[in-house]
């Protein structure tokens, strides 16, 4: 198993109070294969990205508890320089804004080649070449000539692109893409998704595809995990969760994407408001928003049930909602 992560809990401690934003995460992800993390704004996901890569060291941020086992070894108990030769070389991130990701004062050739001067003592003139060829391999037209340029020289479409080409530079065994889409329009977002698709392919890498549009995600994920309130509520094989979804919170995100056979109609829109995390509801955090919602749901937190070998939900009427 490439990436195991057990019981994973982070809080943000506030003016406010604490934020409790993970709480308790399972989920692996096999090599060369995809796991897609889906969920609404809030729910855990980048932050559990973060956790794993070991960037939320600093507070608010808390890790208090789990384990995060990379290639056998729980990268919580590291020291950070040890954590810091794994980030990039074993495991790389792909950031949600790629604008503000980049440094704007230096071409994105210095960017791409700093991974190579840091990690592998090239030379800048060995380090440049290198940058080229991977805006090559990532599909950036004159990549020779556009070296030299800087992140606002390039659309949207090609700056993910450069991003995607940096966590790739010394080949990682698992890249965590944190909504690798967004605000690109449809046609690029096919683009990017399966350039991205071909180079898992190439490098047989792991992917973790942290998104909150289910239709990104169904050509390209092996497995769905779907979070809420910190939580996975659901996990399943990707078609298993298309098919028929075995939890009322994933039944309602199917229900909200835009279908052919249903023109004219008023879009589904689950009721309600995701939970503050400084006030998550008792029992199961989705019971305000739930249409099966029953007494028991509202005092005991379900457990995640075991619905076949490969899926689980954490629904006690995951049976009525799995046959409709």
């Amino acid at each position: 198993m490439l990436l195991e992560v057990r019981d994973l809990h982070v809080e943000f401690t506030t003016r406010d109070g604490v934020a409790k934003a993970v709480n308790g995460v399972d989920l692996h992800v096999d090599e060369g294969e995809t796991l897609a993390v889906l969920g609404e704004s809030g729910s855990g996901k980048s932050v559990t990205a973060q956790a794993v890569m070991g960037i939320l060291d600093i507070p608010p941020a808390r890790i208090t508890g789990g384990e995060v086992l990379f290639q056998g070894r729980d990268q919580l108990l590291l020291k950070e320089d040890e954590r810091r030769k794994v980030r990039g070389a074993g495991m790389a991130m792909i950031f949600q804004d790629a604008l503000s990701s980049l440094n704007p004062v230096l071409s994105v050739g210095d960017q791409l080649g700093e991974m190579f001067r840091v990690h592998q003592g090239l030379s800048r003139k060995d380090a440049r070449a290198k940058a080229v060829e991977l805006m090559e391999r990532v599909r950036i037209p004159a990549a020779k000539e556009r070296v030299g340029q800087y992140p606002h020289q390039f659309s949207g479409g090609m700056r993910q692109r450069i991003m995607i080409a940096m966590a790739l530079a010394l080949e990682p065994a698992l890249i965590i893409a944190d909504e690798p889409t967004t605000a690109l329009d449809v046609t690029v977002q096919a683009q990017v998704m399966d350039l991205l698709a071909d180079l898992q392919r190439e490098y047989h890498m792991g992917l973790v595809l942290i998104t909150h549009d289910l239709g990104v995600v169904a050509d390209v994920a092996d497995r769905i995990a779907v979070m809420y309130a910190g939580r996975i509520v659901e996990s399943a094989p990707v078609h298993d969760i298309y098919k028929a979804p075995a939890h009322p919170y994933t039944k309602g995100l199917l229900e909200s994407i835009p279908r052919l056979d249903r023109k004219g109609q008023d879009l589904y829109a689950i009721k309600g408001l995701p939970p503050n995390l400084m006030n998550i509801p008792p029992g199961c955090a989705f019971h305000p928003r739930c249409p099966m919602a029953q007494d028991v749901c509202r005092t005991d937190v379900p457990d995640l049930f075991e619905v076949s070998e490969e899926r689980r939900s954490a629904c006690f009427y995951w049976r009525e909602t799995l046959h409709g």
